[in-house]
Formats: C-alpha cells, structure tokens, sequence
C-alpha cells in the first residue's frame, strides 16, 4: 500500500489518487483528473500508462522518457470543458525547466484520452 502523497499535486496519497487509474481498477472521470495522472505516471516511470492514455491517432510509437529527466512539480492552472492548461516543473541532465500546455482530451470508448497540446 502506497501512503506517501500523489504526485499529481492533490492532498490525496497515490493509492487514494492516481494509483488505481495507473493499476487499471479506475478510469478519469474528467480530463483534469486524467491529466494528472499522467503527470503521475510520467513523474514515477508508469510509460505504459501514458501509452494506454494516448489517442491511437495521435500517439507516438514509443513514449519512453528522456533519460535522467525527473518531474518536480504539477501547477493545474485551468480546467474548462475538454482542455486542462498546466505548468510541470522538471529537472533534467541539462538543468532545470518547466512544460507550459494546454493539452486537448476526447472521450473514445467511454474513457477520456490525451489527444494533443493545442495548437
């Protein structure tokens, strides 16, 4: 059992947060909550759920991390209808940096999924 604080940013622990949607025994409710846990998965190296999470049509073949990239923080700076704005703060070999986005998320069999950063 995983009691240490969600990634994701909310009070939650990861078994109470993000932990069942990355296991498979939750599905996102909304994109905001989807959006967080992929950052979930991106920060603790859960690739195959950032896969799973992927529009096929948008979805690139391998979505594995730069190496020694490591994610800090998730600031969710918007939330409204089907986009989710962000900052994450990482650190990398390179030095230290931050994703701005405002990502896109489509409801596909029932589920929602990450399409694309808007344009």
């Amino acid at each position: 059992m995983f009691t240490h604080p969600c990634p994701c940013g909310s009070a939650a622990t990861y078994d109470a947060c993000c932990g069942p949607l990355h296991r498979g025994t939750a599905q996102a409710a909304t994109p905001e909550q989807l959006m967080r846990s992929r950052y979930a998965a991106y920060a603790l190296g859960e690739s195959d759920y950032v896969f799973r999470t992927w529009h096929p049509r948008t979805r690139p073949d391998d979505v594995t991390p730069a190496a020694g990239l490591a994610w800090l923080r998730l600031r969710v700076l918007e939330a409204v209808g089907d986009e989710v704005e962000f900052i994450a703060d990482y650190d990398s070999p390179s030095g230290a940096g931050s994703l701005h986005e405002r990502s896109v998320f489509e409801r596909r069999g029932g589920r929602w999924v990450y399409v694309a950063a808007a344009g």
